[in-house]
């Protein structure tokens, strides 16, 4: 079997916790190996990368043991083994095998099988932590599972190889294998190469990729948003073309990745690539009414996902519920305006209330969110411009702190005053909000080192937040200009290649900044 080395680019130490050179400073070197079906893979030895069985989950750790001493193959697969080649800590630690779900079960008392989609294992732990065990997958043959002529995946419990479990994946970047027998890392896609580039870039064609799961689209944002990556131009332009494939994806699914991406501390720059290669058009149209917020002069409503992203990133946690909920916020805000603009009038409690249901049904339909969780989204909504109400009575005050919805409604009025600056930005109720409230909001306000009008703290004595102004450039001579990098608060990026402008309105936003591709 042939065997041919290579310089591996030591410019990457630096990223991975400068462990990548040798110890005289010699580029280090990898060996890249035929397999057995004469397709190399890149084949890193422990001495040339930065993962040391110290940085992984302890209980993983004895799974990979178990399975190996077992006599099977067991590597660390996925996202872990990227995050950990980044110098990251991992959210999970996931394990690869070719055990099957079944053999799996009996080498481990405390787990059982799941899924009928895709089969795997959870071995549970008495500190609550859970591994998940998979079997190595292959891409199914169409007579196995499809429609003719459709390429959804349906069912994903045909096993394989590791060969052809990496190449199923999504993302080269995540087809990294970490193998507990030589502690070595194993790829077979390229992904260390993209780690290097910082590019998030399918595994094989990519509108084939998407067609087969359309939520690996939602996936591809998610991770450049939170890497800091950009997406290889080819499958920014499969993303574009294919987005309507995400209307046939598993409402269930797509929930939990909208949740997901929300939660990620990045939610800011990931909807900026959902803009601009058209999913929010598919998935979250009602995340327009943010810019239309600030053309309207009804406040930067953009800024609310990046204040989303600092309270998370800072150890906030927000429940899946209100996140919702706040992507609601901006759109029956701008509706409501709409009304009492017509009819000159506030709208009384019970309007407010059929707005809120008529506004929030869409959405609420279109995703799998359970009778419960959409009743508490409503009554956020409906708390959030209860809040915003004036005159409150002593006695009122007590009573609506009581109520189940007072959290959550004071959540949202919380993120509405730190993206703006201004209490006054629920001026789309016509209301003032309560004494105590808006003096909590002022002093925020000034805090932050924005300006103080007369009066009351939150008044702004008639005056809009400043805003910031600038130009926008392209990405790279030649090319259309990227969609706004204000919309979702991403203020500056940088981008190592080309990128597209798709976004499906192709509008040069007022107020943007100067950007050179996305961060």
């Amino acid at each position: 079997m042939a065997r041919e080395k290579v310089d591996f680019p030591g410019s990457l130490g630096a990223r991975l916790a400068g462990r990548l050179e040798t110890p005289d400073g010699a580029p280090a070197r990898i060996i890249v190996a035929v397999s057995e079906a004469a397709d190399l893979a890149r084949i890193v030895p422990r001495s040339e990368h930065p993962i040391s069985r110290g940085d992984i989950d302890t209980n993983a750790v004895k799974v990979l043991y178990r399975l190996h001493k077992a006599g099977y193959m067991s590597y660390l697969v996925g996202g872990g083994v990227r995050d950990l080649m980044l110098g990251r800590r991992p959210k999970d630690f996931d394990v690869g095998t070719d055990a099957r779900p079944n053999e799996v079960r009996r080498l481990f008392g405390n787990s059982r099988i799941i899924g009928r989609r895709f089969r795997l294992v959870h071995v549970y732990f008495q500190d609550g932590d859970v591994i998940d065990v998979s079997t190595f997958r292959r891409d199914p043959e169409p007579d196995e599972q499809s429609a003719p002529g459709e390429l959804l995946i349906t069912s994903d419990n045909t096993y394989g190889t590791p060969r052809q479990d990496a190449f199923r994946r999504d993302f080269t970047i995540n087809a990294l294998f970490y193998n507990i027998a030589d502690y070595t890392v194993i790829d077979y896609t390229g992904g260390i190469d993209d780690l290097q580039k910082k590019l998030v870039r399918a595994i094989g064609e990519p509108g084939v990729r998407f067609r087969e799961d359309p939520v690996r689209m939602l996936r591809a944002c998610e991770f450049a948003g939170r890497l800091g990556f950009s997406i290889e131009a080819g499958t920014q332009e499969a993303i574009h073309q294919h987005r309507r494939e995400l209307e046939k994806a598993s409402p269930a699914r797509v929930t939990e990745e909208i949740a997901q991406l929300l939660r990620c501390g990045h939610a800011g720059a990931a909807m900026q690539w959902m803009l601009e290669l058209g999913l929010l058009e598919v998935l979250l149209p009602e995340a327009y009414a943010m810019l239309a917020a600030d053309e309207r002069g009804l406040g930067d409503f953009g800024q609310i996902l990046p204040v989303i992203d600092r309270l998370i990133t800072s150890g906030r946690e927000l429940p899946d519920t209100v996140l919702l909920a706040a992507l609601l916020m901006p759109k029956i805000m701008l509706r409501r305006d709409d009304v009492e603009g017509i009819g000159q009038r506030p709208m009384s409690r019970a309007a407010i209330e059929e707005l809120v249901d008529e506004e929030s049904q869409p959405l609420l339909a279109r995703f799998t969110i359970s009778n419960l969780k959409s009743q508490q989204i409503r009554r956020a909504l409906v708390g959030f411009f209860r809040l915003c109400e004036p005159r409150w009575s002593f006695a009122e005050r007590v009573r609506f702190t009581r109520r189940p919805l007072f959290e959550a409604a004071l959540v949202l009025f919380e993120l509405l005053v730190l993206a703006t600056g201004d209490p006054g930005a629920a001026r789309a109720a016509r209301r003032p909000s309560p004494p105590e409230v808006a003096a909590v909001a002022g002093a925020s306000r000034r805090s932050s080192g924005a300006p103080s009008g007369p009066g009351d703290p939150g008044d702004y004595g008639g005056h809009d937040v400043p805003r910031i102004a600038g130009e926008q450039h392209a990405a790279f001579p030649g090319a259309p200009p990227p969609a706004p990098a204000w919309a979702w608060g991403v203020r500056s990026w940088t981008s190592p290649g080309p990128h597209l402008d798709l976004s499906p309105r192709g509008t040069t936003w007022p107020g943007s900044l100067t950007c050179t591709g996305p961060r």
